[in-house]
C-alpha cells in the first residue's frame, strides 16, 4: 500500500491512541494471575493480536470486547502448535520467559524481520537457570521445556534490549527461589523496565531494585487478577504532536503527564526547539512554531529518533542526535534508513555508529520507503504535510502499533490519498 501527502494546513482534536507498551505488559501479567482480569482501554493492533493469540494457545482465555479485555489466566497447558510472535518483539521476548513455567514442551517462532533482531542473551540467561532452551541462531525459532523452575541468579546484558530484564521480571515470582538479576553493562531504555515494574506492582508483585537499576531482586510471590487501565501512547503521539508544531494547532487528548513512559521527553526536546505549548490535565496542545536546532540524548527515548530527525530536518541550524546505536537493531536499522529517506528530501545528514548530525533546510517531497517500520512510514508523513508532493511506499506497515493513524492525519486536515489499500 502506498500513501500520497500533500502539502496542508491541519488543526483540530485526536486522542492518543493506547500504549502498547503497557497493553501487552497488562496482558502477560493478567494471564500469569491466576482468576480474572480486565484490560481496561487495551491498545488493538498487529502486536497486541499477536500476544493474545500466543497466550489464548497456552490457555489463557481472552474476551475481547470494545475496550474491555478480560483475560482468565493462572492454568497453563502445552501449546499444540508454535507460539508464533508475528513481528512482535515484546511478544517473543516475554513468551520466551513464559514459556519457561508452562508444562511441556514450546516452541516459539516470529517474522523473518523479527529474526534479524537479537534474542542470544536472553536464551543464555535462561540456560543459566537451568531451563531447557534450544535456540536455532538466525531464525528466532526457539523451543523450551517448561515446568518448576528454581531460579536463582543471572547475569545479562543491560544495553542490548530492555525487553530481556523485563521477561525476567515478569517470570521471576513463580520461580521457587524467586530471581536475581545482576546486570553486565548500564541499562538502556530504562523507562521500559520502570513500566514493567509499574504494572507488576499493579497486580500484586513487588521487586526490589538497587540504587541505579544494576540489580534486581524478585521473590517467589503470587500474582493477583486485577482491573488495568491503559494509558496514552506517547511514541504514537509524538507524530500527532510534531504535526501540531511544524503545520498547525492540534490538541492530544488521552496523554498521562506524569507518564513513566520514556518517550514523554519528546515535550522537553518540543520545548528546547521552540514550540508553543500548553498542558491542562490529559491533554496537550501544540502550535506551530520556529523551530531552532537541538542536542540531544536518545538512549532512554530511542523510539522517537524518527521523529526527532523530521524536525531537526526542518529546524534552523544543525542538530544532533545521539545515543541511538540500538535504534539499528529495530523493525529496520532505524539510523540507516532515516539517512536514506532524508537525503531523498534533500537534507544533509552524517551518520556516526551513536550519532546523527542533519542540517535543517527546507526539504522537497519526492518518493519514500517506509522500511517496513511502522515508525519510519509516520515521521515520514511529516515531509509530506509540510511540503507536498510526497508518497510513502509501504505504509501499511502502520497498523503494528497506529492502525488508524493515517484515517487520522485526514481528520486533522491532512490531504491524504490511500492506493491499494
Amino acid at each position: 500500500m502506498k500513501i500520497s501527502i500533500g502539502r496542508s494546513e491541519v488543526s483540530g482534536c485526536v486522542a492518543a491512541p493506547s500504549s502498547k507498551s503497557y497493553t501487552i505488559r497488562g496482558l502477560m501479567c493478567a494471564a500469569l494471575a491466576k482468576g480474572k482480569s480486565t484490560i481496561n482501554r487495551p491498545l488493538e493492533s498487529d502486536d497486541t493480536d499477536a500476544a493474545v493469540d500466543v497466550l489464548e494457545k497456552i490457555g489463557v482465555d481472552i474476551e475481547q470486547k470494545l475496550d474491555l479485555w478480560s483475560v482468565s489466566g493462572g492454568c497453563f497447558h502445552q501449546p499444540d502448535s508454535d507460539l508464533y510472535c508475528r513481528e512482535s518483539a515484546a511478544t517473543l521476548r516475554f513468551m520466551t520467559a513464559i514459556a519457561s513455567v508452562v508444562p511441556g514442551k514450546a516452541r516459539l517462532s516470529s517474522s523473518v524481520s523479527l529474526s534479524r533482531r537479537p534474542i542470544e542473551p536472553l536464551v543464555e540467561a535462561l540456560w543459566q537457570l537451568g531451563i531447557d532452551c534450544q535456540y536455532e541462531a538466525g531464525t528466532n525459532i526457539i523451543s523450551i521445556k517448561g515446568g518448576n523452575v528454581k531460579g536463582g541468579s543471572v547475569f545479562l546484558p543491560g544495553n542490548i534490549s530492555s525487553q530481556y530484564v523485563s521477561a525476567l521480571l515478569l517470570v521471576g515470582p513463580l520461580f521457587e527461589n524467586g530471581i536475581t538479576i545482576s546486570l553486565t553493562t548500564p541499562l538502556e531504555s530504562k523507562p521500559y523496565v520502570e513500566m514493567t515494574i509499574e504494572c507488576l506492582r499493579a497486580f500484586g508483585i513487588e521487586v526490589n531494585t538497587s540504587l541505579y537499576f544494576t540489580e534486581f531482586t524478585v521473590l517467589k510471590q503470587q500474582y493477583r487478577p486485577t482491573k488495568y487501565p491503559i494509558e496514552g501512547d506517547w511514541s504514537s503521539a509524538s507524530y500527532l504532536l510534531a504535526l501540531g508544531a511544524l503545520t498547525g494547532e492540534i490538541m492530544v487528548d488521552n496523554l498521562n503527564p506524569r507518564s513513566l513512559q520514556g518517550d514523554k521527553r519528546l515535550l522537553d526536546s518540543l520545548r528546547q526547539m521552540g514550540v508553543d505549548i500548553t498542558i491542562k490535565n490529559n491533554e496537550v496542545i501544540v502550535r506551530r512554531s520556529k523551530l531552532r536546532a537541538i542536542k540531544v540524548d536518545m538512549t532512554d527515548c530511542i523510539d522517537l529518533l524518527p521523529t526527532m530527525a523530521v524536525l531537526a530536518a526542518m529546524a534552523e541550524g544543525t542538530s544532533e542526535l545521539t545515543g541511538i546505536a540500538r535504534a539499528r537493531l529495530k523493525e529496520s536499522d532505524r539510523v540507516l534508513s532515516v539517512k536514506e529517506e532524508l537525503s531523498k528530501a534533500g537534507v544533509t545528514v552524517k551518520e556516526t555508529t551513536d550519532c546523527l548530525t542533519i542540517v535543517g533546510t527546507k526539504p522537497r517531497g519526492g518518493q519514500f520507503d517506509s522500511h517496513g517500520d511502522h515508525r519510519i512510514a509516520m515521521a515520514l508523513s511529516l515531509i509530506g504535510v509540510v511540503t507536498g508532493d510526497t508518497v510513502i511506499n509501504g505504509a501499511e506497515c502502520v497498523s503494528k502499533t497506529y492502525p488508524s493513524f493515517w484515517q487520522e492525519l485526514a481528520r486533522l486536515g491532512v490531504k491524504v490519498k490511500i492506493y491499494g489499500e
